[in-house]
């Protein structure tokens, strides 16, 4: 046991972890889900908004078994590891709103950084605009975190609260399985488009499971790895990064679904403007609640109460998105995306300078 997690906490670990989901992301797509979406946390949570009915776009809807099998690895390894630990921290009503302007902000930009990385190992330029974008708010987040931002300490909590976000998601693969219609027209399942394009369930999840145990044991996290270069010139989390450019990249060269180019990309737009802008707010969001939104799902799973409402919040903030004309698709940027990405920013630069434990 003492082995596994020393090889994890290592370099050649966590290289190891990035080369694994690289690779599996790019398999997902070749078994069915969407291309240059293999894996994308913010989009597949905005899918299950949609079959639950918060949104009506009708070619994003699915319960996606990877979001499920990312909570619920992680709930596997942390009880393995005896990580598990129900805790809270402070203003959750922040990480709500976060988690919804992190979703605001990737959905602008059309996938999160985890997509944003996959999009690029596909040939995707405009993900060049999406990561500088991320970077940049990252780099906002680190100047709020030297100043003594922070959102307040965890703290020991009831131990059934961090159970909570995993009997969610065993809720969600419930509903997935029996797939029951209700009077309301709910479950909302897309017929076409993205939400229609999916890997069969059993292997789906089973990666999910595989990722959420490795990336729990690994503290894998996109955000972080750019943060820590940042603040403290640290490349441990970043050379899981290298990893999955690597693992994905040879993968999609291998399967021929590396095509380069800005124009014409599966599930993207080519306004640079707002690619960068809907990740600057998206990194920011992500920099003041301390995690990527895969780290969060993987948080939520170790029992991390602050990290499950922000996940929650993301998938209202998908909700709103797509009810109110935020989000944008291959035509280009919704109506009121910039809008709701400025308002965001300002949010964001609101909390980091109010919420200083110094000055």
């Amino acid at each position: 046991m003492e082995s596994i997690v020393r090889f994890f906490g290592s370099k050649k670990g966590i290289f190891a972890v990035g080369i694994f989901i690289g690779v599996f992301a790019a398999l997902l797509q070749k078994w069915g889900n969407p291309v240059n979406m293999g894996i994308c946390v913010a989009c597949f949570e905005r899918d299950i908004a949609g079959a639950l009915g918060l949104h009506r776009a009708g070619v994003v809807q699915y319960i996606r078994p990877e979001i499920i099998g990312f909570v619920l690895g992680s709930l596997i390894s942390a009880l393995i590891f005896k990580e598990f630990k129900s805790r809270v921290g402070s203003a959750p009503i922040v990480r709500f709103m976060l988690g919804f302007f992190a979703m605001v902000g990737a959905l602008v930009f059309l996938g999160c950084p985890w997509r944003a990385l996959l999009r690029l190992c596909g040939g995707d330029g405009n993900a060049i605009l999406g990561l500088a974008g991320m970077i940049g708010g990252v780099a906002i987040g680190v100047y709020f975190l030297k100043s003594g931002y922070s959102l307040g300490r965890n703290r020991k909590t009831y131990q059934f609260v961090g159970w909570i976000m995993p009997l969610i998601m065993i809720g969600f693969l419930i509903l997935l399985v029996a797939a029951p219609k209700l009077p309301s027209g709910a479950l909302f399942f897309s017929e076409k488009g993205p939400g229609a394009m999916h890997a069969p369930i059993i292997v789906s999840l089973i990666i999910g499971l595989a990722i959420g145990i490795l990336a729990q044991r690994s503290r894998f996290c996109t955000m972080g790895a750019v943060r820590d270069v940042v603040l403290i010139r640290d490349l441990h989390l970043i050379t899981g990064i290298l990893g999955l450019l690597i693992g994905a990249f040879v993968a999609n060269v291998v399967f021929g679904q590396f095509h380069p180019g800005f124009v014409g990309q599966p599930v993207a737009h080519n306004n640079h403007v707002w690619n960068f802008g809907g990740m600057v707010l998206a990194g920011l969001a992500f920099a003041l609640a301390g995690g990527c939104p895969g780290r969060q799902l993987f948080l939520s799973g170790e029992g991390d109460g602050d990290s499950a409402v922000f996940v929650i919040g993301m998938i209202a903030g998908a909700g709103f998105a797509h009810n109110f004309a935020m989000a944008s698709s291959p035509k280009g940027v919704g109506l009121w995306g910039p809008g709701a990405v400025i308002a965001g920013i300002i949010f964001c630069i609101v909390i980091g300078f109010s919420m200083r434990e110094k000055i």
